[in-house]
């Protein structure tokens, strides 16, 4: 039978009762300024409704304030909490006049909005954020920067007399710094990881089967793409003789990095070189022939020549010298003849393939299609009609050469008859991604992989929320299609940890956890069980499962290196084929090696599954990783053939270390510095906002710590890196008096320890 949640502001039978909905939601009102990052089909919304509600039973008469980076994902906020809540909600955005805007603000208790109205309501002072007990930022993530996030948190913290912040987002980024600048920026305090994986997830969870597709470029759009490349490497290797670039092997961001270079010299000089100017134009035309092989790879022929004929309008140096390239021209005429001649990318006949082939066998499936491009878009939906599928095309409101984009209320009107079943298949840009009500998508498939975790992760929660999802993504062999597809997988692994490593630094950073092997009765005699510690990383792992059925005794642990420890010496780094392929490209498997013989006298890897060179990476790559981590790490390298493999010898391993030590394992929740000069370094990175290049700047300017301690404001800004701010952050953590908390928490450790012994 059905539970519901009952509250007094929540109306009945609207809400179903999950128990890790609610827990998050206690969590949040416990802990307070909270991130929560979970996939999209979890119902982050359902825990903001619930905070919600208690925030404004306990603070009487009180608001919340649901904030979302576009005017769709307002009103469909609003209609949420309408439906769940028994108090009026209203929307505010820029459609709204400012004068109806404070009337809605004055009157109703729940307001969903966009931040930029707020923000300019709030500069304005029509109204202030004085009563508003909850504000929630909606794609938290994209609270960095100047962007309207940034400053309403910090508005709302100044003028709220009960403040509390919640962020919601499927993914914050995987890089470290822009996880701490999210959760500065927004006051964050806590940060809670929920994933379709956790066990009190998985009954309502549906899960999502990702399938890679691949096809290879004809003999027509290679002969285009050595054309293009024959171009792009004459004015790579200009650029190498000027000095301009160290590589001709550079990406994209490096050649935007280069030319920012160029013209910030530009900018900055009364009488800048000639030189510059022409550095700029060719790394213009760089971009531009870059921009031309990546559609050809990933898009198509038609895509391109819509592309060119572009850049044919165009008088830019940059723009004319392309087209003055002989090798850049015959592109263009091969290119114009291929389109002629109805020649398209393998991807188009194999996408429609895979249309007809689902919708033969499941009439009433719906069915996303990802590209970038909106010329991509067009050709799609043209194909589609060639081949009878009933699509429709879903793009943004900025209109594009003679073709208007889709303003508000067209796109309500188009997603409300692809939810009708007038459409099967809508064919989407990026505007799809986040913040569109498509709850019953059986398939969603990607033209092209995206370089953008985030976005990956947001195309992905868009199926599998009432039944088994499917996501298709079709990739290009030897193109940037596989680099993109790997970039997001290893960014969304590396956003993982990232975020592990943040939830573990709430874990006291001085806590020894000691724990003796247990000893039980088993006939009449006593058995001594070896103990194995698990990283909570690991919490999910079939390992675990297994460790568990072989009766072995398990403590999982916020471990900071390594994912298994068997005693003092010993520390396991588990790692699937995959995974150790995906280590190597995105270069943590060296780095992981290095902490494991800096932490562990005795460091193992275990190399688990037989699909090792199954993977796009080259063989020769992988031995070289492996000859690498046994040779020049000296790390052992185990393999097993499965998870349940992993699980018995990690046992094993157990056994051999713990029936010949007879003293307690030591769990470290720090890295251990070994030298006195680690020491030293890991003192000075200690202080605010230093890090391991500064720290050594400082040791060498001040000579040691205890002078680093005593030196004053000025004496600190002499050191390259150190401003104003970060000199009075240091003064003042060496300075201030010392004030003892936790003191309850401290005592019921103590006597959990006595307790022990």
């Amino acid at each position: 039978m059905q539970k519901w949640i009952e509250h007094p502001l929540i109306k009945d039978q609207k809400i179903e009762s999950r128990l890790y909905q609610q827990l998050l939601a206690a969590d949040v009102l416990k802990k307070g300024n909270t991130m929560i990052v979970a996939p999209t089909a979890l119902g982050k919304t359902i825990v903001a409704v619930l905070v919600g509600a208690e925030r404004i039973k306990n603070f009487k008469g009180s608001k919340i304030l649901i904030l979302a980076p576009s005017k769709p994902l307002v009103v469909q906020h609003e209609e949420s909490f309408r439906e769940f809540l028994n108090i009026p909600s209203t929307s505010l955005t820029g459609d709204v006049k400012p004068e109806e805007r404070i009337k809605r603000w004055n009157d109703h208790q729940v307001i969903c909005a966009t931040p930029q109205t707020i923000e300019s309501d709030l500069i304005s002072s029509r109204y202030s954020m004085e009563n508003v007990s909850l504000v929630v930022f909606d794609e938290c993530h994209r609270g960095v920067g100047s962007y309207s996030y940034v400053y309403l948190a910090g508005k709302y913290l100044q003028q709220s007399k009960h403040p509390l912040v919640l962020g919601l987002t499927a993914s914050p980024g995987s890089v470290e710094d822009k996880i701490n600048e999210v959760c500065e920026n927004l006051f964050i305090n806590d940060v809670i990881i929920k994933s379709e994986e956790d066990p009190d997830v998985v009954p309502y969870f549906n899960p999502v089967e990702v399938k890679w597709i691949k096809t290879e470029l004809t003999e027509e759009l290679k002969e285009i793409k050595k054309c293009i490349d024959t171009t792009l490497k004459a004015r790579l290797n200009t650029l190498k003789k000027m000095g301009v670039i160290k590589s001709v092997n550079m990406g994209k961001k490096d050649v935007l990095i280069a030319k920012g270079a160029a013209q910030k010299r530009i900018a900055s000089s009364a009488n800048p070189p000639k030189k510059c100017y022409y550095a700029v134009s060719v790394l213009t035309a760089v971009i531009n022939a870059m921009h031309a092989v990546e559609l050809l790879e990933t898009q198509g022929i038609s895509t391109l020549d819509k592309y060119f004929d572009r850049l044919k309008k165009k008088r830019t140096k940059a723009a004319k010298g392309l087209l003055m390239d002989d090798d850049f021209s015959n592109a263009i005429r091969l290119t114009k003849k291929a389109h002629e001649n109805g020649i398209e990318h393998p991807k188009l006949q194999l996408l429609a393939d895979i249309l007809k082939k689902e919708l033969k066998n499941n009439k009433d499936s719906k069915i996303i299609v990802f590209t970038q491009f909106r010329d991509t878009v067009d050709r799609i939906y043209e194909k589609c009609g060639e081949e009878g599928i009933n699509a429709v095309k879903f793009f943004g409101q900025a209109s594009k050469e003679g073709e208007k984009g889709l303003t508000q209320k067209k796109q309500k009107e188009v997603i409300k008859a692809f939810k009708m079943g007038v459409y099967d298949v809508l064919i989407s840009t990026s505007v799809a991604e986040e913040g569109i009500d498509i709850p019953a998508v059986d398939l969603v498939i990607l033209y092209e992989p995206v370089p953008s975790e985030i976005r990956m992760i947001q195309r992905r929660g868009r199926t599998g929320r009432k039944n088994k999802g499917k996501m298709y993504i079709l990739i290009t062999k030897g193109t940037r299609d596989e680099a993109y597809y790997w970039t997001s997988i290893n960014k969304e692994h590396r956003m993982k940890k990232q975020l592990s490593k943040r939830v573990k630094r709430n874990i006291a950073p001085n806590e020894i956890v000691k724990m003796l092997p247990r000893e039980e009765e088993k006939d009449g005699e006593k058995v001594i069980k070896p103990l194995i510690y698990a990283d909570s990383r690991e919490g999910n792992s079939k390992v675990l499962r297994e460790l568990d059925k072989l009766d072995a005794v398990v403590e999982v642990k916020a471990l900071p290196v390594a994912d298994y420890q068997v005693s003092n010496e010993v520390g396991i780094e588990r790692k699937t084929a995959k995974d150790f392929v995906g280590s190597i490209i995105d270069k943590r498997l060296y780095k992981q090696a290095k902490e494991l013989v800096e932490n562990f006298k005795k460091p193992i890897i275990i190399l688990e599954g037989d699909d090792l060179y199954s993977s796009l990476l080259n063989p020769n790559a992988i031995r070289g990783a492996l000859a690498s981590i046994a040779v020049d790490f000296g790390i052992p390298i185990i393999p097993t053939r499965s998870e349940e493999d992993t699980a018995a010898m990690v046992l094993r391993l157990a056994i051999r270390e713990q029936m010949h030590e007879k003293s307690p394992i030591q769990v470290r929740t720090e890295k251990k510095p070994l030298t006195l000069y680690e020491q030293q370094l890991y003192i000075v990175e200690s202080l605010p906002n230093i890090g391991p290049v500064t720290a050594k700047k400082m040791l060498e300017e001040f000579g040691s710590v205890k002078n680093i301690v005593n030196a004053s404001q000025g004496e600190l800004k002499s050191v390259e890196g150190i401003g104003d701010k970060i000199a009075k952050n240091i003064i003042d953590v060496v300075s201030s008096g010392f004030r003892k908390i936790g003191g309850s928490k401290i005592k019921k450790l103590i006597e959990v320890d006595e307790s022990d012994k």
